[in-house]
């Protein structure tokens, strides 16, 4: 049980995930916290790792830093991927047994699961058959993360919990059409063609100067639509890769950090915890709310040469709803959510 004045770090407090545990340990009174941005800490080095957690000796640890992305990103940087989340990992962690902490929570993520594993994906399916080839690369560091906390509270009493969220999406996520995950990505696509078909040129000028959107964009001067063309953004249309069949679970980031609360009070266990709504859809009907919920009314082309990844992911929660913990922001009122604040971001 975490008491009120306990010295809590979160690691990657700026992120998806650890603004949404900030936000979520502030809103229950917390106050001793430690933040540092990666410019301030860089937690792929070991040294500089070592020297904060001796300076600072929190007594708890919430491991959200990761270097992120989606089907492209992963795919492409895959040098970077497995590097710097191996090294986030094994650093923080070696760091928080060295420097007696109390207890670490180390965010995960549900790509460390077998390609094909039998659906819903159960704990207990971690390393029983091959990983998907686009997302390889981070799965291995999750993976090894997940294991580096297992086998240090047997070799050293450490009490480092692993949780694996499903697909998460929510406030200060990722827009960056190179690297987002495929909500965000669906979310801003949208709006842009939205803004293309009102022939709001301005308002996507002002969009593309608040978010990067991964390739070479000259935002001032002249706005050439054909540039945002090229990802498949117009005012007729917006294209997708795949061909929408793929199944995916989403789960609201804010619940998550709920959850994750939950977990570092009352979970004490070796074994990794799942962390989902127990409920997916396609793609396509993804997008169909997405463009629902944004107002475009174009049309959605599906481009079948690319890539779409595993044909489902969904979690078996039965984990961690058995311990009295369930999700309680619905996937529609997520989105508008989210969109909410995307939109309020650059406005």
């Amino acid at each position: 049980m975490l008491k009120r004045n306990a010295k809590i770090y979160v690691a990657g407090h700026r992120g998806l995930v650890g603004s949404a545990i900030l936000r979520g340990i502030k809103k229950k009174k917390f106050h001793n916290l430690i933040l540092k941005t990666s410019r301030e800490l860089d937690l792929r080095r070991q040294r500089d790792t070592e020297k904060f957690f001796e300076k600072e000796m929190p007594e708890y640890v919430f491991l959200a830093a990761a270097k992120v992305g989606g089907i492209m990103a992963n795919d492409t940087y895959k040098a970077e991927f497995i590097y710097d989340n191996i090294m986030i990992a094994s650093n923080v962690i070696h760091a928080a047994y060295k420097y007696g902490v109390k207890k670490l929570l180390n965010l995960g993520s549900s790509c460390i699961y077998p390609k094909l594993a039998p659906q819903p994906m159960k704990e207990e399916y971690l390393l029983t058959g091959l990983l998907e080839a686009t997302n390889e690369p981070y799965a291995v560091a999750k993976i090894a993360a997940i294991k580096l906390c297992q086998y240090y509270n047997e070799q050293y009493a450490t009490n480092f919990i692993s949780v694996m969220p499903t697909n998460l999406y929510g406030n200060n996520d990722n827009f960056n059409l190179e690297t987002a995950h495929v909500l965000p990505a669906l979310i801003r696509k949208f709006h842009l063609a939205k803004l293309l078909r009102k022939n709001n040129t301005e308002a996507v000028i002002q969009d593309i100067r608040k978010f990067p959107i991964g390739f070479n964009f000259q935002s001032k001067g002249t706005f050439d639509p054909t540039k945002l063309s090229k990802l498949g953004i117009t005012a007729e249309h917006v294209e997708l890769w795949g061909s929408g069949s793929p199944y995916r679970e989403f789960l609201h980031v804010d619940d998550l950090a709920d959850a994750s609360l939950f977990l570092m009070h009352t979970y004490n266990e070796n074994q990794f915890i799942n962390i989902g709504v127990g409920e997916d859809l396609t793609i396509k009907e993804l997008a169909e709310m997405v463009r629902k919920i944004v107002g475009f009314d174009g049309d959605i082309l599906w481009d079948t040469s690319k890539p779409e990844g595993t044909p489902r992911k969904l979690l078996d929660v039965s984990r961690i709803k058995s311990l009295g913990w369930v999700p309680k922001i619905t996937l529609e009122d997520g989105i508008r959510k989210t969109y909410e604040w995307y939109v309020s971001a650059y406005a």
